[in-house]
């Protein structure tokens, strides 16, 4: 899968995860060029610090994130990471959310229809609503709205699913199942589903207004955390209060080269 943009897309070493360096153009631009070939196996991750230290920290979920066609940098820690390691100077983050927006402009103008995989019915469907209203070309293909949990490779009603998306003509599928879990299906369905999948995460939410998103400075300061954390501290504690410290002590250990991952996952 990557060998269809690694001539173009240069990527970084953070904690053994390897991150697209890339803008929202060129991360568009290699999406949409990869949804127009007619083949399956191409899935694109979000990834920000809670991602990249779950990763460094468990090797079949830094194998999925690693086997995607891009993981681009969704959090501002991971573009000054770009910095501190020496790597590519990045304008901006690759956010999920605003990605995908990004991704159903390009689809509207171009033709390529999109499917939603994932939120709960009522916001998939009310989500399917206001993109249609707010890109009136856009085909949308289907909507699923999948029961929350793990799920045999042998469950009817999944392959059902699968069936239903590649029958759909959907290119773009944007699979909202939260982290770890939408990575690890992408990543395990990735040869069986036409679309390329794109992990969104909470981009459903934030979509469809059921849940506010921090405010621009908050997002460009890197304190995006900090406004999700405020608004749910019982769910989101140990994310932020574990996770955060532990990618910066992880990231300074990698820069005086002793982290054992970042250096066993160098290409």
């Amino acid at each position: 899968m990557k060998d269809f943009v690694s001539k173009k897309i240069q990527t970084l070493n953070v904690l053994g995860c390897h991150i697209a360096s890339v803008t929202y153009a060129e991360a568009v631009e290699a999406i949409v060029m990869r949804a127009r070939a007619p083949a399956t196996g191409a899935y694109v991750c979000a990834a920000n610090v809670h991602c990249v230290s779950m990763a460094r920290r468990n090797a079949s979920y830094r194998a999925a994130l690693n086997g995607a066609l891009l993981t681009v940098p969704d959090g501002m820690p991971l573009v000054w990471a770009h910095k501190f390691l020496g790597g590519r100077k990045l304008p901006d983050r690759v956010y999920g959310p605003t990605l995908m927006l990004k991704l159903c402009a390009a689809a509207a103008q171009q033709g390529l229809p999109i499917y939603l995989y994932g939120g709960a019915p009522d916001v998939a469907l009310r989500l399917s609503e206001i993109l249609q209203s707010g890109f009136p070309q856009l085909k949308i293909a289907g909507v699923c709205a999948p029961p929350f949990g793990q799920r045999a490779p042998d469950d009817a009603g999944l392959r059902a699913e699968l069936d239903a998306i590649n029958a759909s003509g959907a290119r773009l599928m944007f699979v909202a199942l939260g982290a770890p879990r939408q990575e690890y299906f992408m990543a395990r369905h990735a040869d069986e589903i036409v679309p390329v999948q794109i992990g969104v995460g909470a981009a459903f939410n934030f979509h469809a207004r059921e849940m506010s998103q921090a405010p621009a400075w908050m997002q460009n300061a890197g304190f995006e955390w900090l406004y999700r954390f405020c608004s749910e501290p019982r769910r989101l504690w140990k994310r932020y209060l574990f996770y955060n410290p532990y990618f910066v002590a992880r990231l300074a250990l990698q820069r005086g080269g002793l982290d054992s991952v970042a250096k066993s996952e160098k290409r």
